[in-house]
């Protein structure tokens, strides 16, 4: 469980999509009337990387959480977590990669 804006949020595990950081990001940024430029602008950084980072084509990192926090006063933490559930999801679904977990494990219990 999190908090975000004030709320505890907790994450959902059987739910097919993981809530994207960016996805509360850019709804944030809407309601407070900011382009995606302007608040580039203010942040430092490109809007391309902005908006990438806000519709998912770019993770959120621990620098860009926290810059986040300080211009819109999002708590970076949730933030970052809700990225580390996305990822983690994302790697979850790819057959291959989990195929590597189930011999590893195999191998580990050999040992």
């Amino acid at each position: 469980m999190v908090k975000i804006y004030g709320m505890k949020v907790a994450f959902d595990k059987e739910s097919a999509y993981p809530t994207y950081p960016g996805t509360i990001l850019k709804d944030e940024i809407e309601s407070r009337g900011i382009t995606q430029r302007s608040l580039a602008r203010r942040m430092g950084m490109p809007y391309s990387a902005l908006n990438e980072i806000l519709n998912g084509r770019r993770p959120l990192t621990e620098k860009t959480a926290l810059l986040f926090e300080a211009i819109l006063g999002v708590d970076a933490e949730p933030l970052l977590a809700l990225q580390m559930e996305y990822n983690l999801r994302a790697v979850r679904k790819d057959a291959l990669f989990m195929e590597r977990l189930v011999r590893l494990r195999q191998v580990a219990a050999m040992l």
